[in-house]
């Protein structure tokens, strides 16, 4: 193989595909990148067997062919290479080994051949939609704080995605939760999403997509089986990935409908106060204790090491006085979410869920449990 390639277009494209290889890999063919030179270009493909990345640069190519090479070690090559250069990249089947040169640098790197390199095939992908980059991006920043860390409960480990129907409407749905926070998110369903099966995206792949959906173009194409998604972004990348084999619980059991005490405050305004006072615990978990009284909210941290915190707001609460408490993280979290000026918080009582979004009926609603205080 000989190509000669852009050192912008062939950083652009490694900074795509090296993020799925692991550091450390028991298996060598698993570090290595693979690089195909055709009449189409330059292709480069990596995956951990749980996800692939492929994508396809402009290139000269001389001579067709393909190697795969460490991808971690070609990346940090290229990112040292001068602004503007141009790269060869030349194998030789006598040592086996990729040749990289670029002005007067020269690398030669260990290779292994294409034939090692697994193919993540994805099979028949029956359900095929477009989304617009901007939506699916807000599906997934909007509730990917909420995905579960805790490898036990395995399911939880991704993003439920699936479309439903809300008052004769078909929505297209992301829920997020770790058990002790909700998220969940919603926009009308994109045409050709009717009957896709409910599929959680792992966490993994969660990241890489929200990575590669800045850059990625104006649309992504989504295509859904049981077991896997392929999302081809209109940049020419392409990934797949395995799906979460298991059952997202039944969310709506959790999300409460009767809390009746509403409690509105300005979202900035409340989240510094929040930060403030969250600040004299010893660590952030700590609880942040809110008191709702006619108008008037009081912020409350006690920690018998530090010391305590206070801090008051004028509200809009008329409901009868509560005090709940609540990880001042999470609060922070949420907040941060919301889009409008205002948070609307719908409260029962000191031991049940909280609701909360910018505004009645807005597509992004956050459920909170409480904490003992």
């Amino acid at each position: 193989m000989r190509v000669t390639v852009e050192r912008a277009a062939l950083l652009r494209s490694l900074g795509h595909v090296h993020r799925v290889v692991e550091r450390r890999n028991t298996i060598p063919i698993l570090s290595n990148v693979l690089l195909r030179g055709s009449a189409d270009g330059l292709q480069l493909k990596a995956t951990d067997l749980d996800i692939e990345v492929t994508e396809t640069v402009p290139a000269d190519v001389a001579d067709a062919g393909a190697t795969t090479v460490p991808a971690h070690v070609i990346y940090d090559i290229v990112r040292k290479l001068p602004d503007g250069s141009q790269v060869s990249l030349e194998t030789s089947e006598e040592t086996g080994q990729m040749t990289i040169r670029s002005g007067r640098s020269r690398f030669a790197l260990g290779a292994l051949p294409e034939g090692d390199f697994p193919d993540l095939a994805a099979g028949e992908l029956p359900h095929a939609f477009s989304i617009a980059s901007l939506d699916l991006k807000r599906l997934i920043d909007k509730t990917q704080f909420a995905i579960s860390t805790e490898e036990t409960r395995y399911y939880l480990n991704g993003i439920y995605l699936h479309t439903i129907e809300v008052e004769g409407a078909l929505k297209l749905r992301a829920v997020a939760t770790d058990g002790h926070r909700l998220a969940r998110v919603e926009m009308d369903a994109p045409e050709g999403s009717r009957g896709m099966p409910g599929i959680i995206v792992p966490r993994k792949a969660v990241a890489e997509i929200q990575k590669l959906v800045d850059d990625g173009g104006e649309s992504v194409s989504i295509e859904i089986s049981p077991a896997k998604i392929r999302l081809s972004f209109a940049s020419g990348v392409t990934l797949i990935s395995k799906l979460i084999d298991g059952t997202f619980p039944d969310y709506q059991r959790v999300i409460p409908t009767g809390n009746d005490k509403r409690l509105t405050v300005q979202r900035d305004e409340f989240a510094r106060a929040v930060d403030r006072v969250s600040t004299i615990s010893s660590e952030r978990g700590r609880a942040v204790k809110l008191a709702m009284t006619d108008g008037r909210l009081a912020l409350s941290v006690n920690n018998p090491d530090s010391g305590s915190a206070t801090e008051e707001l004028d509200v809009d609460y008329e409901a009868a006085g509560l005090d709940i408490g609540f990880n001042a993280r999470y609060l922070l979290d949420i907040t941060s979410q919301l889009e409008g000026d205002t948070a609307l918080f719908r409260l029962a009582d000191p031991g049940s869920p909280t609701v909360i979004q910018d505004r009645e009926g807005a597509p992004a609603l956050y459920v909170l449990m409480p904490m003992r205080v």
